[in-house]
């Protein structure tokens, strides 16, 4: 057994616990994986190169710019030689050397994915070489700005401006103080207002490059902007559906529960009453059913229809029908008139009067209850009172029935109290505030 733990821990035989005597490259990186033979980055920052090194991860990271790299250097090389032509009798001709600068200065730029740094500084390396050797001023330039606008939209900013500031830096040393000794022979400073041209070159590419970062910034913030919204639609939709399913599926079984019960209990003694209350559950398992196949409708493709008017307090009649089955009697009065409702506070107001009475069924003593609507200028009351008192037991529902109903009265702007009142009984009050011009305003009765 030593020997075993001793060669799992790295050691010789015999050898018991204790650190690792493998080498750093070898005991693996992130992970546990094994880095293979000690690269140049595993002896530090876990295997991994240097942040400044490397390029954003993703698709354009995963692959090698070949096209746009090889019409860049066709192009590069077929306009230094054309713009030697008229530069014969100031710059030394394009030779074998001059053209391995111009090749090197656009190979690397194949790394301006993966390693924007190396790629901007390795073309402006290989442009100030080819400068300092007196070959003729062209697209070599070109190379040096597709590195730099790399590096900057890449993140690495103060890389590109170092980069683009040492081929300047490189062509005004050489200009201006070691041209007697570089080729061409016979060669002369420029003028000093010839630097002007070569900064406004110099200040647009940073410029273009930084504008196009800025702008690729706004636009993934504004596509993650989108996908936020588009996941707080998709979870308002869910949370939507799951009380729509709660309040129907609640209420009907609350109804079919208490009607089973019934059937069960007069069954033998009492067959005609048993059959009561089983059409009495057919006829809310099939509005239950109903309600449903409305609610699931909104999977559909968007842009249908509903294939029913969502219910609103207009069937009020329906709830205070199917509580009279359960055994509740609920009795309605109505405060103001009624005018244009939105069919989102109409339906709102609908469901809490349904969990409400619901609630009645299952958790309260008393077989009466009360619900008064009230219609004002700004919104809609409701309040249901049931006189108690709280039975105490676990009638199968979920404990959402509350969070439902303030969840459903936040959506609107309103707000839900609910509690015991001091006689004992219980009471639900909400308010549904409407748009401006809904309905006459009448002072709810207490």
């Amino acid at each position: 057994m030593e020997e075993q733990r001793a060669r799992t821990d790295g050691g010789p035989p015999g050898h018991q616990g204790g650190p690792s005597r493998r080498p750093p490259w070898a005991r693996g990186g992130p992970g546990g994986r094994r880095t293979g033979s000690p690269g140049p980055w595993n002896f530090w920052n876990n295997g991994e190169p240097p942040r400044w090194l490397t390029g954003p991860p993703g698709r354009s990271a995963d692959r090698l710019p070949w096209a746009s790299t090889i019409l860049l250097g066709v192009f590069v090389m077929a306009g230094s030689a054309f713009a030697a032509r008229g530069q014969l009798d100031d710059k030394a001709p394009l030779d074998l050397f001059a053209r391995l600068l111009l090749l090197a200065a656009v190979a690397v730029l194949l790394l301006r994915h993966r390693h924007p740094v190396v790629a901007v500084f390795g073309a402006s390396a290989a442009a100030t070489v080819y400068l300092g050797a007196g070959y003729p001023y062209g697209p070599v330039f070109l190379a040096v700005a597709v590195g730099c606008f790399s590096a900057v939209v890449a993140g690495h900013r103060r890389a590109a401006w170092s980069a683009v500031a040492m081929v300047w830096v490189g062509h005004l040393v050489v200009a201006h103080w070691l041209y007697r000794w570089l080729p061409p022979d016979d060669d002369s400073a420029p003028p000093w207002g010839q630097e002007l041209g070569v900064a406004a070159w110099v200040v647009a590419i940073v410029a273009a490059a930084e504008f196009v970062r800025v702008r690729r910034e706004q636009w993934a913030a504004q596509r993650a902007e989108r996908e936020r919204a588009e996941k707080r639609r998709a979870d308002e939709e869910r949370l939507r559906m799951a009380r729509e399913l709660h309040d129907v599926l609640a209420h009907s079984i609350s109804v079919i529960n208490v009607q089973a019960g019934v059937g069960l209990a007069l069954l033998d003694t009492d067959p005609e009453q048993a059959r009561t209350a089983l059409t009495t559950i057919k006829d809310a398992s099939k509005e239950a059913l109903g309600e449903v196949r409305q609610v699931l409708d909104t999977l559909r493709t968007p842009g249908d229809a509903p294939r029913a008017p969502a219910p609103g307090l207009d069937r009020l009649p329906e709830l205070v029908e199917q509580a009279a089955s359960a055994g509740l009697t609920v009795t309605v009065g109505t405060d103001g008139e009624r005018g244009s409702v939105p069919p989102g506070a109409d339906l709102a107001a609908f469901r809490i009067v349904q969990e409400a009475l619901t609630n009645v069924v299952r958790h309260s003593g008393s077989r009466t209850a009360e619900v008064r609507v009230g219609y004002g200028p700004g919104g809609i009351t409701l309040r249901i009172d049931d006189e108690g008192p709280a039975t105490g037991t676990d009638a199968g529902g979920s404990g959402n029935g509350l969070a439902g109903m303030r969840e459903r009265a936040a959506a609107l702007g309103g707000t839900i109290e609910a509690g015991t009142r001091p006689d004992g009984g219980f009471r639900v009050r909400a308010e549904l505030p409407l748009p401006a011009g809904g309905p006459a305003h009448q002072k709810e009765t207490p």
